[in-house]
C-alpha cells in the first residue's frame, strides 16, 4: 500500500523559528535547516501516524469484500476513487463509492458494484491543520526540539532522541493493530 502525497506538504515550524532554536543567526546555514526541519516533520508523522499539514494524497489499497481501508490519516475528505484489475490496469473511475470517515481521521470506503477490481486508488485529502497556526504547540515544540537533536547529533552517531519529544508527541499518537499506521 502506497500512499503518495502530490504536494510535499508546508511545514509547521518555519526557517527562521528553527534558526532562532539553534541560535544561528546567519543565513548561510538555510539549506541544512531547511533539511533538518523537513526531517524532523517526517519523524513527528511517522510517530504520531497522522500527517500534520492538510495536502492532497493518492493511496493504492487492495479490496475486501468491496471495501477499501486507508492508511494515511486524518482524512478529511474523498475526493475520488479509480478500481485497478489484477495486473493493475484501470477498470474506470467509481462513481458509486461511500467514505466513511471517523472522528480520528481513519477512512473505510465501501464499493458499489466494484465489478471484479482487486485494488482501488483513492484520492483525498489528509492532515490535522490546514497550516502551521492550526498545528498545536505541543506538536511543534516536539519537532523544533527534534530539529535540534538532529543539528546536534550531525557529527555522533547513535545519540537517542531526548525523551522530551516523544512526550510532547505521545497524545497525538495513532497506532493500528497489525503494524499499520
Amino acid at each position: 500500500m502506497m500512499v503518495v502525497s502530490a504536494v510535499p506538504g508546508e511545514t509547521p515550524v518555519n526557517l527562521n523559528e528553527a534558526r532562532s532554536w539553534l541560535r544561528m543567526g546567519a543565513t548561510t546555514d538555510d539549506a541544512v535547516v531547511a533539511q533538518l526541519i523537513r526531517a524532523a516533520t517526517n519523524i513527528c508523522e511517522a510517530f504520531i501516524g497522522q500527517w500534520l499539514i492538510r495536502r492532497t494524497a493518492e493511496e493504492s489499497v487492495p479490496l475486501s469484500d468491496g471495501a477499501a481501508t486507508l492508511r494515511v490519516r486524518p482524512v478529511v475528505a474523498v475526493t475520488g476513487v479509480t478500481l485497478l484489475k489484477p495486473g493493475g490496469e484501470e477498470i474506470l473511475p467509481v462513481e458509486r463509492y461511500r467514505p466513511a470517515i471517523a472522528r480520528d481521521g481513519t477512512t473505510h470506503i465501501a464499493i458499489v458494484d466494484p465489478g471484479g477490481a482487486e485494488r482501488a486508488r483513492i484520492a483525498c485529502r489528509a492532515g490535522i491543520a490546514d497550516d502551521a497556526n492550526g498545528i498545536p504547540e505541543a506538536i511543534r515544540q516536539g519537532i523544533v526540539r527534534m530539529i535540534q537533536h538532529l543539528h546536534d547529533a550531525r557529527d555522533e552517531t547513535g545519540a537517542a532522541p531526548p525523551a522530551a519529544i516523544a512526550a510532547l508527541w505521545q497524545p497525538w499518537r495513532r497506532l493500528t493493530i497489525g503494524g499499520g499506521r
